[in-house]
């Protein structure tokens, strides 16, 4: 999407392993309404519990290589045999319209959010050191040390990337993390092109009066 900026925000968010990220945007959503969640779409059955459309839209594979050939996704991979993938039509529909979208990603999907959505709002989430990461992916008791001693060199590996975010958040205790992640969703939408957007008549009258 390019050109003028859309009064929504799409916020981009990444994380290794361990960092938080999921409790994070988990408490975000819960108390900021105004924010939706990007579903994914993938070719993988339900698990016991889910529900299509609130952990991922289920479609068939013909459906889903449909979608691949319209240029629907911003990203999608095949892991495992399925296909998962993140709709660029819903994102454009939902910012368009001036609501905000939070994407949990990892860096490489980020990469190519950007190209799609240049203006959005890239956020990183770090622990405050590989010891304590270390620690909570430990603190799991469901992993060997051996998938463990891989997981923070992966984490090692995308921490490099924070440099290609906006924002970053040291997750050293939880509220005071999830208190920083409000005040860059805050921040974000009080910027002069986003408030120009969302209030384009405003600015008319009081500016151009």
């Amino acid at each position: 999407m390019t050109g003028t900026q859309p009064p929504g925000t799409l916020f981009v968010v990444a994380a290794p392993s361990g960092a938080g990220k999921t409790t994070l945007t988990r408490m975000l959503l819960q108390n900021d309404p105004g924010i939706r969640l990007s579903i994914s779409y993938t070719t993988r059955a339900p698990r016991p519990g889910e529900e299509n459309g609130t952990a991922y839209h289920f479609v068939d594979v013909p459906t889903f290589l449909a979608m691949v050939e319209r240029k629907e996704f911003l990203e999608w991979a095949e892991v495992h045999g399925n296909y998962y993938g993140t709709s660029r039509v819903w994102i454009e529909q939902e910012i368009a319209a001036g609501r905000d979208v939070l994407l949990e990603i990892d860096w490489q999907g980020a990469q190519q959010v950007r190209r799609f959505f240049p203006a959005c709002v890239g956020i990183f989430i770090l622990p405050p050191s590989t010891a304590e990461l270390a620690r909570r992916l430990a603190g799991r008791g469901t992993d060997s040390e051996e998938v463990i001693a891989r997981r923070l060199a992966a984490a090692r590996d995308e921490m490099r990337h924070v440099g290609e975010f906006d924002y970053v958040i040291i997750n050293n205790e939880l509220q005071s993390a999830f208190a920083d992640l409000q005040a860059v969703v805050r921040a974000a939408r009080l910027s002069l092109e986003r408030q120009r957007a969302r209030h384009g008549a405003l600015f008319t009258n009081l500016l151009e009066s």
